[in-house]
């Protein structure tokens, strides 16, 4: 299934431009996946079965018209559900995982189109307590820009299982709901970090059609996204060719806006795909105290009694009675 010139009959690494990631193979690379796929031996194989999943919302034509070799599909509206596009109940999450064949020991590799849909299901596997779950870095089009194929046809099905084989939800401490949210913000060591773009935490606009309130949840800190008016961009965290950037990059800016490995730090965004995101590169890099605040802006924003900020005002003003950032512990 994979180009000739990327196969090799000898080990290939996984992320070798990432070496100071602790987890540094749940980031796996198009070579590294064409090889596995190949039978080829690579660094940090998979123990026992994996799996191989494209993730989407409403994207089944665009899946069946052509995608990586092998692939089950998994849409997002089957993890999230409306009003607030918060995670489905625990039971409906977990028959979903079974009817795919995954359980606790599985090894899940995920990519989307979108990557930020893929960590939405990355981070709620961890939540499960899938044990090994990977991401490939820079999504579908990684892959295709490697030169590697796609082909056409259904997704791939795998028999399903009737246990999932260790108490479910193994990580509850991954996900937490409003009242801890709040909780959070009284906290010493806690941060509440918002993974939306400047003109949202600045209360410019809300980033989405369907919400209408703007500004931020007083108190919370800025954990950057991408460009201003593009939910789906990620380009502070990102090359532009989709790829991780360097984590260093990601540590630097966090620790500018007094976000640190040693906090109890939960994101959030607007319903939770970018905060995903976040969460699981800080999961790359092996941050321990780490969850999604699910409801997000969504939630918070839809309660006229929750305190609300515009983050420009708010933000200076406490830089200015700490004397900036990075001074706070």
């Amino acid at each position: 299934m994979a180009a000739p010139s990327l196969l090799t009959s000898t080990p290939v690494s996984v992320l070798p431009q990432q070496p100071r990631l602790a987890r540094w193979q749940q980031l796996v690379t198009p070579s590294w996946l064409a090889n596995l796929a190949a039978g080829v031996d690579v660094h940090a194989a998979p123990r026992g079965h994996w799996r191989l999943f494209e993730v989407g919302c409403g994207g089944a034509d665009l899946f069946h018209s052509g995608h990586i070799g092998g692939a089950g599909y998994i849409d997002t509206n089957s993890i999230e559900q409306a009003p607030l596009w918060n995670k489905v109940a625990d039971d409906v999450l977990l028959t979903m995982l079974l009817d795919n064949g995954i359980g606790h020991d599985s090894c899940v590799v995920l990519y989307g189109r979108n990557t930020l849909a893929a960590a939405r299901v990355a981070h709620l596997m961890l939540y499960a307590g899938v044990r090994d779950v990977r991401l490939l870095d820079g999504g579908l089009g990684a892959w295709s820009a490697a030169g590697l194929p796609l082909v056409p046809g259904q997704a791939r099905r795998h028999a399903p299982l009737a246990r999932f084989g260790t108490p479910f939800p193994a990580h509850p401490e991954y996900l937490i709901g409003i009242a801890q949210a709040k909780a959070l913000l009284c906290q010493h060591d806690g941060a509440l970090v918002s993974i939306r773009s400047w003109a949202e935490f600045s209360g410019q606009t809300s980033g989405y059609d369907y919400i209408a309130a703007r500004g931020d949840i007083a108190g919370a800190r800025w954990g950057r996204a991408g460009a201003d008016g593009d939910i789906h961009s990620m380009s502070e965290f990102q090359n532009p060719d989709g790829c991780m950037k360097p984590a260093r990059d990601l540590c630097r800016f966090w620790g500018e806006a007094g976000i640190h490995r040693g906090r109890q730090t939960a994101f959030y965004c607007g319903t939770g795909w970018r905060a995903s995101l976040a969460f699981f590169y800080a999961w790359l890099m092996g941050w321990e105290h780490i969850s999604v605040y699910d409801g997000g802006w969504y939630e918070w924003s839809g309660d006229a009694a929750n305190p609300i900020a515009a983050g420009a005002a708010f933000e200076y003003a406490e830089r200015s009675m700490l004397g900036g950032f990075g001074l706070r512990t």
